[in-house]
């Protein structure tokens, strides 16, 4: 139990019609302060895409998810919000918004290692 530090994460939705609420899970962003790790992982389902939203363009939606990915490395190529320090360049990409690309609430937990637990929680809740 002394090995393990906290965590939060929040699932990243796709809301092809954010007037009808609906989604589906397509990522999840997790962070742990202790082990300064601020991780990204997603996947659009072309057919899921297709089923929920054909007029939009998966080639664009994983632009959108890159730019989050290049964020979430601290990179110069993440602009201005890529320079903030990795507590807020999560809570940047977890907060509410009301594009078709939203995140879930966040949610906390306990594990080892953090990219280790990103790859668990995105087979849960995406793949």
């Amino acid at each position: 139990m002394q090995d393990k530090v906290t965590f939060e994460y929040a699932i990243i939705r796709l809301v092809p019609k954010v007037e009808r609420e609906e989604f589906f899970n397509i990522g999840v962003l997790l962070f742990s302060k202790r082990k300064k790790f601020l991780g990204i992982k997603y996947e659009i389902n072309p057919d899921k895409l297709k089923a929920f939203a054909p007029e939009l363009e998966l080639a664009d939606l994983n632009n959108y998810l890159q730019a989050w990915k290049l964020i979430c490395d601290g990179t110069p190529a993440g602009g201005k919000i890529g320079a903030f320090e990795i507590s807020d360049r999560f809570r940047w990409l977890a907060a509410c918004r009301s594009t078709i690309i939203q995140s879930s609430k966040t949610h906390p937990g306990l594990c080892e290692n953090p990219s280790e637990e990103l790859q668990d929680i995105f087979e849960k809740y995406v793949l």
